[in-house]
């Protein structure tokens, strides 16, 4: 089985053309892109996919946000098929008083076509705030930079058909730009693609069923997707097999491809199943002040530990303290915040470089 930096391996000295046209692994390459830490590089106005490699390639893997982004900058750098492409228009804008955690890049894959590639969450508490504050903000404040985005890439190159992509949060980000941006515009996108990223409240999903935009949208989730079952989905999903196991599989390398395709799971799980069962009951019988009141507390004391991201938590130290600062919480409450919890620890101290 391979990934996408093995996908690389295979079509990376073959240009994009009539012969071999962009197809769903490039899509996810992209979507995957802007994740990259162009924040640690000086960018110019405009770059090439290579030029960015040259930039990043005396970095250490340790110091790329997650496993397997050196690779694929380098991989993609190095390859006729990606290395021409040009770059604009990064954008990085975090503000932690709001809870906003933004960032977001052009590339131009084609003279025809672009590709607006949203960045989902690093491992900052405040990232990870903003995407549980969707369960009860009718929008955060990334899905309306995303929506200004989108517009202004659109009126900069007037010429250009659009995709727009992204993996967690940024795939979210993606199909509520595409649901919100004018008519005009929507005419001109050629298809956004959501990866693991969550859906959105049954007032957002209802507003935009029929609407022609929808049958341009897909999200695909892995068989044990958790983050991407979050909320509802209106538009097609389909299930991709992961190599990981429970909320590893969050993680876009482990996701497999055959050849230009992505493999397709048989089904979800019997976990993912049970935990979404859990988080959709947790929704149904709660307010959204009562989410936000939920969400707010059990933040406020990963903030207390001082810590920036999950990294810097003493999981053995602080997992009791937060628990038991909320003995007041109903049996249900209390069951959801501990699974909660359960989830962080394992991501951030099994696999802390994912």
């Amino acid at each position: 089985m391979a990934n996408i930096n093995d996908y690389l391996d295979w079509r990376g000295d073959i240009p994009i053309s009539k012969e071999f046209p962009f197809n769903e692994v490039d899509n996810m390459i992209l979507s995957r892109f802007s994740y990259l830490i162009f924040d640690k590089i000086i960018m110019e106005e405009k770059e090439t996919i290579e030029s960015i490699y040259k930039k990043m390639r005396d970095f250490k893997n340790e110091e790329f946000n997650y496993n397997g982004d050196k690779e694929l900058i380098t991989k993609l750098g190095q390859s006729a098929r990606f290395k021409d492409m040009v770059v604009t228009d990064y954008v990085k804008n975090n503000d932690s008083e709001i809870e906003k955690q933004f960032s977001a890049i052009t590339v131009h894959n084609s003279k025809k076509e672009m590709y607006i590639s949203f960045f989902g969450t690093d491992k900052s508490i405040v990232g990870w705030k903003e995407d549980f504050n969707i369960s009860f903000m009718e929008n955060i404040p990334s899905q309306t930079e995303g929506v200004e985005y989108t517009k202004m890439i659109a009126e900069k190159y007037p010429r250009e058909r659009i995709r727009i992509g992204g993996h967690s949060k940024g795939g979210n980000i993606a199909i509520y730009a595409a649901i919100t941006v004018p008519e005009k515009i929507q005419k001109r996108i050629i298809d956004v693609v959501n990866y693991d990223g969550p859906g959105f409240n049954m007032k957002k999903v209802n507003e935009n069923k029929g609407k022609d935009i929808l049958n341009k949208i897909f999200t695909f989730i892995p068989q044990e997707s958790i983050f991407g079952r979050i909320m509802e989905h209106a538009e097609k999903c389909e299930v991709i097999l992961s190599i990981e196991k429970g909320v590893y599989q969050h993680d876009i390398y482990s996701w497999q491809v055959l050849r230009d395709k992505m493999v397709r799971a048989e089904s979800l799980t019997d976990e993912s199943n049970r935990i979404n069962n859990k988080i959709t009951n947790w929704l149904e019988n709660t307010t959204p002040d009562q989410r936000k009141i939920f969400v707010d507390s059990v933040f406020e004391i990963f903030y207390s530990t001082e810590a920036n991201n999950f990294e810097e938590i003493n999981w053995i130290k602080n997992v009791p303290t937060i628990i038991s600062a909320y003995k007041g919480l109903s049996p249900e409450d209390r069951k959801t915040l501990i699974e909660m919890i359960t989830l962080f620890g394992k991501y951030f101290i099994a696999k802390p470089n994912k």
